[in-house]
């Protein structure tokens, strides 16, 4: 029986009880800030960041309730970086998890408010987290971590150059450096985030797992990239097509679907060669990799 078939859902469900705890209440005033920093949060999405907190914390022996707080943080970080992207400033999308996009639901100055107020909650919750038991000096280097990857030289910065690059033709190198940025950067923190959770979690661990996670983060985007050229704005929640009209760089324009299928089936055996020296049992990071590498939306 499949290790993820009652981890991904339990896990899916406890971040979002985690995040409706964590967001002020929907009556908070200023109430239009909050309702929409709640509305561009809860509800939806795949969560896949805080399972990967979830699992890489729980592998190496931490509780699922110690791991709240770092899971919330990631999906605090993505949800601002959602509600950012689809702004008319950048990519002008109109719809995010089957719904109307934050700036539409509300207004572009709410939306962009409320991307700045949760970025700043993330960082709130995860520095004054009192279950993290792996100790000060580990609880810093999540906030080191997360801001790192968040920042201009993570995720900030990969949008950059996504942005600077719309209707260019990118070499491989630069294409493979602004999605390590924009997207590897908050899976890379998401593992490293659960592992830093784990009192028992070895130092000498964190090499092979900041490899697994670059390699998944690359397997998310390549798959990514197909999927805006044969899902459907149904399925997808978003709106099928759109780095295509937007003449957006991807690994799918790039080398072809079927290269990049390969591509990112090279990614998931690195992600998992990576782990195989780790005493640790692996199953659930395994099958994670796997989920991604297959999934439909």
């Amino acid at each position: 029986m499949s290790l993820l078939q009652d981890f991904l859902p339990a896990r899916q469900a406890r971040v979002e009880r985690a995040l409706d705890r964590y967001l002020p209440a929907a009556g908070t005033e200023p109430r239009r800030l909050h309702e929409a920093m709640r509305y561009a949060t809860l509800g939806g999405g795949k969560r896949l960041r805080a399972v990967l907190v979830y699992a890489a914390g729980e592998t190496f022996g931490a509780t699922a309730q110690q791991l709240d707080v770092p899971a919330c943080a990631l999906e605090l970080i993505h949800a601002y970086s959602l509600i950012h992207d689809d702004l008319p400033a950048m990519d002008n999308d109109d719809l995010r998890r089957g719904r109307p996009s934050c700036h539409r639901a509300f207004d572009e100055a709410t939306a962009l408010l409320a991307g700045d107020a949760l970025q700043a909650r993330a960082f709130g919750i995860l520095a004054a987290d009192t279950d993290c038991a792996a100790g000060a000096v580990r609880q810093l280097q999540m906030v080191a971590h997360l801001a790192e990857a968040a920042g201009s030289l993570g995720m900030a910065g990969g949008q950059a150059i996504d942005l600077q690059s719309v209707g260019q033709s990118l070499p491989r190198a630069a294409l493979e450096d602004m999605h390590a940025r924009k997207t590897g950067a908050l899976f890379r923190a998401a593992v490293m985030l659960g592992a830093l959770a784990a009192p028992r979690a070895p130092d000498t661990a964190f090499a092979a797992l900041d490899r697994y996670a670059a390699g998944i983060g690359l397997v998310f985007q390549i798959t990514d990239d197909i999927l805006d050229i044969e899902g459907n704005t149904a399925t997808l929640g978003k709106p099928q097509g759109s780095d295509q009209r937007q003449g957006k760089p991807t690994y799918a324009a790039m080398l072809g679907v079927g290269q990049a299928r390969a591509l990112a089936r090279a990614g998931y055996e690195a992600a998992l060669a990576s782990l195989g020296g780790l005493e640790d049992n692996t199953g659930l990071l395994e099958e994670i990799a796997a989920y991604i590498l297959s999934r439909t939306r």
